[in-house]
């Protein structure tokens, strides 16, 4: 009865049209009065508490480095790059879109504005050249995904705060699973180019690649600045944002100077709304992350997945399942934030590495960012490509169905994240 008191006034709200945050206060509500814990005072301190978290700094400082990245012109030299080395490749322009996505996603760590450059610098390049402008924008929408896998990432911020685990280990986790999705839509896309008759562009020249490697090379230096530090433990990943913030101002505005100072304002305004909208979140969140471990909740849900706790390969195949339904209907954001406090007990009981599923948890709420009919990346994608959201659908199934592909292997293949983790880590 809890459980459904807590799911069907939260799908309630959510159908009414009230905003996640907002939907997701109610419901908390719901559940004290049905728990009889009702007062305001713990609604607020809840509240409160959810958005006082010193690793949750992390979060507006790396969307301020993205913004700055966009804007001040480090986006746009990775894409340049990435041109230089493989747009003369069959299909290159769709390389072109894998490689700078896995480049900029070391960079900003945000889907949203990561898909929003690539989509606007790369679209009109690829519908140009001759390509469906359905499948470049949905070949643009799952590479953009690949931003909260690869560090730094925001979605790994929120989940290790959530489910109190290292962001430094699921930031160094991460990388290898990212490169594996940007290598399975690489072989979807060469599947999908090659019955294409395109002419490419021309090879760039040694000097032309030298010139974009060059002009380039302030921006490659922030991922390696981040990963190194974080490896040699010189900072956390809170103080790693800080860095990242501080060295895209910089580089923008001293070094490329495509920023201008009167355009500071508009930027750090930009970051501010957007950051303000998943604080909101997070705090709202706690609120029912409290009540759930009050009302047992987890333990319930250990009842129903019993039959699959002896073989953790079911268990998480059961999950991602589970995952890959809720993503459908709702953001990255608010579906970390709603499943983790559940997930996490049901995992650490059968002895599954919390980092390890964290990893993978991420992975499928990424590509929830692509599913339908929500699919926030593929609605940036049709705004920024004047696009009708069923055309982007239709573009993005084989690049989405190679990436869950990728996603279940690593379920069924630990190895293929843990050993490396452990490399990293070590």
């Amino acid at each position: 009865m809890t459980v459904f008191i807590f799911l069907g006034s939260l799908l309630l709200v959510m159908a009414l049209g009230v905003p996640i945050a907002y939907a997701l206060l109610l419901s908390g509500v719901a559940l004290m009065w049905h728990l009889d814990l009702f007062d305001a005072q713990i609604l607020a301190q809840n509240v409160i508490n959810g958005a006082d978290s010193f690793p949750l700094l992390a979060v507006p400082f790396f969307m301020l480095a993205g913004e700055i990245m966009n804007v001040g012109g480090l986006s746009s030299r990775i894409v340049k790059l990435a041109l230089a080395l493989v747009g003369h490749k069959r299909g290159g322009l769709g390389f072109v879109a894998i490689l700078a996505a896995c480049l900029l996603a070391a960079l900003s760590g945000s889907a949203v504005a990561d898909t929003a450059a690539l989509a606007a610098l790369l679209l009109p390049m690829m519908v140009k050249a001759g390509h469906d402008k359905a499948r470049a924008g949905g070949l643009i929408a799952s590479a953009g995904i690949i931003a909260p896998v690869i560090p730094p990432s925001i979605g790994f911020v929120i989940f290790g705060v959530a489910a109190n685990v290292s962001i430094s280990k699921l930031f160094l986790a991460g990388i290898v699973p990212g490169l594996l999705m940007g290598l399975s839509i690489t072989a979807a896309w060469w599947w999908v180019a090659k019955r294409e008759n395109i002419r490419p562009p021309r090879k760039a020249s040694g000097a032309e690649r030298l010139q974009a490697l060059r002009e380039s090379t302030w921006a490659l230096f922030l991922p390696v600045i981040v990963l190194v530090g974080l490896k040699m433990g010189v900072f956390t990943p809170t103080e790693a944002a800080v860095v990242a913030a501080v060295y895209a101002l910089l580089v923008a505005t001293l070094v490329y100077k495509e920023l201008k100072w009167h355009q500071l304002y508009e930027v750090f305004a930009t970051a501010a709304k957007t950051t303000a909208v998943i604080m909101f979140l997070v705090a709202a969140a706690m609120v029912s992350a409290w009540l759930i471990t009050v009302a047992d909740i987890p333990s319930k849900m250990i009842g129903l997945l019993q039959p699959f706790m002896g073989s953790p390969t079911l268990l998480l195949i059961a999950i991602m399942v589970l995952v890959m339904a809720v993503g459908t209907a709702m953001d990255m954001t608010p579906t970390i934030l709603i499943m983790t406090p559940v997930l996490m007990p049901v995992v650490k009981a059968a002895g599954i590495d919390p980092v390890y599923f964290g990893v993978l948890f991420i992975i499928n709420n990424a590509i929830g960012l692509i599913t339908p009919p929500v699919g926030t990346v593929l609605n940036v994608v049709a705004g920024v490509g004047r696009m009708k959201m069923d055309e982007v659908t239709r573009g993005v199934v084989p690049f989405m169905v190679a990436e869950f592909a990728v996603m279940f292997l690593m379920v069924l293949f630990p190895p293929l994240v843990t050993v490396p983790m452990r490399w990293f880590a070590s």
